[in-house]
């Protein structure tokens, strides 16, 4: 990927928040890297470096902006656009493969050796496995430094830091702050005893209530809980069970997090993005899709409609072609009492077994020639769609097929062209 750096200081200097997590402004003379909008004064062009990653700015030396908190912005859509080696391994570096794994079992996921991915990935992102990993451990951090009353002790542990002196040593490099500084300061909502509290930034428009619907047509009791105004569910992490609760301010998303073990908050928050597609660009997608005659007007109807994604893959798939049977949770949350799974199935099998893996590091064409023969080509390719967040996957509802012949009319949108046929066919 490379940087156009005069459209980019060009950004900066209107402050444009839609660029915002597409890439990253540092200032040499301040040593500061920021998100494009932020309200600090413009530097002088030569002044500037640009980086697409926190962890490449990292790595170079500069420490992250108090005031525009550039961890804190929606994340790249490129890394929904692309199904590259680099595009597959931000992805798992964001659900916390590296925390659990190490890079060994990074490499070993994507199929590469660690050598040839380091050097893709410094070569793309200007960082590697380890500083990308860094980056997502500091961000877990601030998160729970600032919405939790957890000890430092417990939160270096929890964000994955080998010790607490690695834990200081970070948050002074990337935020030149101390922990205790960073609570002091906090703004984040307080949660509840045993819950963590985020605001969760997206693009606007954001269609939350298209999601909603959504939901509420697909919801399994116990599972999930959908109301007018959220939307609410249980998860399987990493290290345990957890429950989200999720509403829709008119800026933000508000995540209420029960989580068994602290450590899977960066695992949670990453997965629960992917679900209500929050990296996305609206605005380049309407703009594209709403000057065609047959989209056009669903997408003036309803700006900035989002493809519902997914936070487990297995899931995802069983979903689809497997009968339910849930696993009641260890400390019910409401109506929320089981975690989802599911009855006997081919499927079922391959997935245990470990013959079969749906995840975020899979590529698109390898995915989906692996499911076809197993589930059809209409399942492999809406779960591709929600597992990946592949953008470019046309999964039309059965009184809509006869609009297939526009799909090329639609690319590189296609995901989102279905999503407004499907939102139509089920409103009509």
């Amino acid at each position: 990927m490379v940087i156009d750096e005069e459209h980019a200081y060009r950004v900066c200097s209107a402050r444009d928040a839609r660029f915002d997590g597409c890439f990253i402004h540092a200032v040499r003379t301040t040593g500061i890297y920021c998100r494009p909008s932020c309200p600090a004064v413009t530097p002088k062009r030569r002044n500037s470096r640009f980086f697409l990653t926190a962890a490449a700015a990292q790595s170079a030396g500069f420490r992250a902006c108090r005031r525009c908190l550039p961890d804190a912005v929606p994340g790249s859509p490129e890394w929904n656009l692309r199904a590259d080696l680099a595009a597959r391994a931000m992805r798992l570096i964001s659900d916390g493969v590296v925390e659990r794994d190490g890079v060994t079992g990074l490499a070993t996921r994507l199929g590469y050796s660690e050598r040839h991915l380091t050097r893709v990935l410094t070569s793309e992102l200007g960082a590697g496995p380890l500083a990308l990993a860094r980056a997502h451990r500091a961000h877990a951090a601030r998160l729970l430094i600032e919405t939790t009353e957890l000890s430092f002790a417990d939160i270096a542990f929890a964000a994955g830091f080998a010790s607490v002196r690695q834990f200081n040593d970070t948050i002074r490099m990337v935020f030149a702050s101390t922990p205790s500084d960073m609570r002091g300061r906090g703004k984040a909502p307080v949660g509840t005893p045993g819950r963590i509290v985020l605001r969760l930034p997206y693009r606007p428009p954001f269609d939350a209530e298209g999601l909603l619907a959504y939901f509420r047509a697909h919801a399994l009791p116990g599972v999930e809980e959908v109301t007018t105004d959220s939307y609410a569910r249980t998860l399987s992490l990493p290290h345990g069970e957890a429950t989200v609760r999720l509403t829709f301010p008119t800026d933000h998303v508000l995540c209420s997090l029960r989580l068994a073990d602290v450590r899977d908050l960066g695992a949670a928050v990453s997965r629960v993005r992917r679900l209500l597609d929050l990296d996305a660009d609206p605005v380049a997608v309407d703009t594209f899709l709403g000057d065609d005659p047959v989209i056009g007007p669903l997408v003036h109807q309803t700006p900035g409609i989002r493809v519902a994604g997914s936070v487990d893959g297995a899931e995802t798939l069983l979903r689809l072609v497997a009968p339910f049977a849930g696993v009641p949770l260890q400390i019910p949350d409401g109506n929320l009492t089981h975690l989802y799974s599911a009855g006997d199935h081919p499927v079922t099998e391959a997935l245990a077994s470990g013959r079969l893996a749906i995840d975020v590091g899979r590529s698109i064409e390898d995915l989906t020639e692996e499911l076809a023969p197993l589930v059809g080509a209409q399942v492999a390719d809406e779960v591709a769609m929600r597992v990946l967040g592949a953008p470019d996957v046309l999964v039309l509802p059965t009184t809509m097929q006869h609009l297939a012949s526009h799909g090329p009319d639609w690319r590189p949108w296609r995901s989102y062209a279905g999503a407004h046929l499907t939102r139509k066919a089920a409103t009509s």
